[in-house]
């Protein structure tokens, strides 16, 4: 995964309206925490912010006033009518550290012939992985998977270097028949009566 670099500024001033008067000039008011430091506030870019957090689980090189610092987003508030990113919660992280992240599950192949549903249970798996090679997603192949079929968390396969964290015995999707329609009630009266 790609480094983000990003230029951020400390800030001084808390509150609501200073957060506001930070969104409308186009800034993100943004926290690092992490490795025991004490937590550093800093404003960042809401452009660079918004177009690193389009990668799930971005690397973020943070040049904090001239000392560069690598951080993981964990927590992203968005504004909910709007959607643009109103505060992040950032993870400070070393090289060689290992650390827990979700990523997203996809899917890759078809279903085997007839009329089966396929069912996402968990969307995203919980992983260990170090800091510098989280990867983005992990795919499965559903390829010729009949109904009753399901995959286990186990059975996803991992990038080397990352590890389960997950439940293995979690299923992660299933393979459901399709259910026939009922037949309307009126129908099934005139058939029975005679």
């Amino acid at each position: 995964m790609a480094e983000v670099k990003i230029s951020a500024e400390i800030r001084t001033e808390f509150g609501k309206g200073v957060a506001r008067r930070t969104r409308v000039a186009g800034k993100v008011p943004a926290v690092v925490y992490g490795h025991g430091a004490d937590t550093v506030h800093v404003t960042l870019p809401g452009h660079d912010l918004m177009m690193a957090l389009k990668t799930a689980n971005a690397l973020i090189s943070l040049d904090i006033e001239g000392r560069n610092e690598l951080v993981i987003p964990k927590a992203v508030q968005r504004n909910a009518i709007r959607g643009h990113i109103e505060h992040v919660d950032l993870l400070a992280v070393k090289r060689g550290e290992k650390v827990t992240v979700e990523v997203a599950v996809h899917t890759e192949g078809d279903l085997a012939p007839g009329a089966n549903l396929l069912e996402n249970v968990l969307n995203t798996l919980t992983v260990e992985a170090e800091a510098t090679h989280i990867p983005e997603s992990v795919t499965v192949s559903i390829a010729g998977l009949d109904a009753g079929a399901s995959i286990l968390a186990k059975d996803v396969p991992l990038p080397s270097g990352t590890t389960l964290v997950t439940d293995e015995d979690a299923v992660v999707i299933q393979v459901l028949a399709a259910q026939a329609e009922e037949p309307a009630d009126g129908a099934e009266a005139e058939g029975s009566e005679g």
